[in-house]
């Protein structure tokens, strides 16, 4: 009715592949949004404990103050590794975007836009490599940190004066009212 059968099958096809084609994309643009939604979720976990060792700086004895520090350090440098592995991420699901947009772009110019496509996508996968590497870097700093905690708490358990025995103060000698 609006043209000859072949010219629309033809200008149809074309749509559809287009539309599959970019499908792909999109696929990698959802597992980017999953990983930026995984990295939201640890950097929030990480402020809680920047938080919580904070607090406790403010009311520890002296001789905790170089360990409280220390976690400090550990946990300022996880949230760099979080911070970069955000940061990759989200280059690399708008550089999904961007291959998404030149697909539909380039065939509505009818131009060639295949150079575009391969960086854009090219971006976005080593993005979303360099924002996994990053979190794995994370976890792994992540997993010391906490083998450290364990290990000073084996120490502090196994100590024979307990395990509160920095923070703890001499008995006190004095007679107590009421007692003989």
């Amino acid at each position: 009715m609006f043209g000859s059968a072949a010219h629309t099958g033809t200008a149809l096809d074309a749509i559809v592949h287009i539309i599959q084609v970019s499908l792909t994309p999109i696929f990698l643009l959802s597992g980017i949004a999953t990983l930026l939604n995984v990295f939201a979720t640890r950097l929030a976990r990480v402020a809680d404990r920047v938080d919580a060792v904070a607090e406790e700086l403010t009311s520890c004895n002296p001789n905790a103050v170089a360990s409280l520090s220390a976690q400090l350090t550990h946990l300022h440098r996880r949230s760099v590794a979080l911070d970069v592995a955000v940061v990759l991420g989200a280059v690399g699901g708008a550089a999904t975007c961007g291959a998404v947009l030149t697909l539909f772009v380039g065939e509505v110019r009818a131009a060639t836009a295949a150079p575009v496509l391969y960086v854009l996508f090219g971006l976005a996968v080593v993005c979303a490599l360099g924002a996994i590497v990053a979190y794995t870097i994370e976890m792994l700093m992540a997993g010391a940190g906490i083998r450290v905690e364990a290990a000073r708490g084996r120490r502090s358990a196994a100590r024979p004066d307990g395990p509160d025995s920095d923070a703890a103060e001499p008995p006190d000698t004095a007679p107590q009212p009421g007692s003989s």
